[in-house]
C-alpha cells in the first residue's frame, strides 16, 4: 500500500549516487532515505553492495558485468519512480557510459545524478570494508579508483564531497532537488 500524503510530489525521482568505495554515497543514501520517510513519502535505497548478494550475484566486477549491474539498477529504479516510489540508487557505477544508460533507461526529467567526489586520499583512509588494504595486498583486486578506472562526471546535477559537507548540509542540498520540481 503506498503513502499518500498532501505533501506527496506528482512524480517520484531517482538520486544516482557515484564515487567512489568510502566516498559515503550508502551513509547519504540511508540518510536522505529516512528523511523522505519521516515527510511521509515512498522510498527505497538501492545499494549496490546489497544488489550484488542477491539480484547482481551473479556478477563479477569486470567492466561489462558493471555496466549490467548499473542497467538492472535502472530498470529496478524506473519501476519503482513509475509507482510513485523515490529510488536512491548508491553505486559506484564508474562509467559515463553505464551512468548515461541509467539515465537513458529512467528518464532525463527523473534521474539526478549526484557525484559523491570524496577525495580518495579520503575514501582510502575512511576504508569502511577493508578494500583498499586488500587492493595493496592483492594485484589483481580491480578496486575502482585504484586499478580499475572511475570516470568522474562531466555533467552531474550535483556534487557533494562528504570530507567537506556534513550530513545535514548534503541532505540540505539533495532535498533542495524537491523545491519546485513539481509545479
Amino acid at each position: 500500500m503506498a503513502i499518500q500524503s498532501t505533501s506527496t510530489p506528482k512524480f517520484a525521482l531517482t538520486w544516482w549516487l557515484t564515487g567512489l568505495s568510502g566516498a559515503g554515497k550508502s551513509t547519504l543514501a540511508q540518510a536522505l532515505a529516512q528523511r523522505l520517510r519521516q515527510q511521509q513519502m515512498a522510498v527505497c535505497v538501492l545499494d549496490g553492495d546489497e544488489l550484488r548478494s542477491g539480484l547482481s550475484k551473479d556478477l563479477g566486477f569486470s567492466s561489462a558485468d558493471r555496466e549490467e549491474q548499473a542497467r538492472r539498477v535502472a530498470e529496478i529504479a524506473k519501476i519503482l519512480n513509475q509507482s510513485g516510489i523515490f529510488a536512491i540508487v548508491a553505486l559506484i557505477s564508474p562509467t559515463e557510459q553505464g551512468r548515461q544508460m541509467a539515465r537513458d533507461i529512467i528518464g532525463t526529467e527523473r534521474m539526478t545524478e549526484v557525484y559523491v567526489s570524496t577525495p580518495l586520499e579520503v575514501c582510502q583512509q575512511r576504508d569502511v570494508k577493508g578494500l583498499y588494504r586488500q587492493a595493496k595486498q592483492e594485484l589483481s583486486l580491480q578496486l575502482t579508483g585504484v586499478r580499475s578506472p572511475y570516470q568522474e562526471p562531466r555533467n552531474p546535477e550535483m556534487t557533494i564531497d562528504t570530507s567537506v559537507l556534513s550530513i545535514e548540509e548534503a541532505l540540505a542540498k539533495l532535498l533542495g532537488r524537491l523545491d519546485g520540481w513539481d509545479d
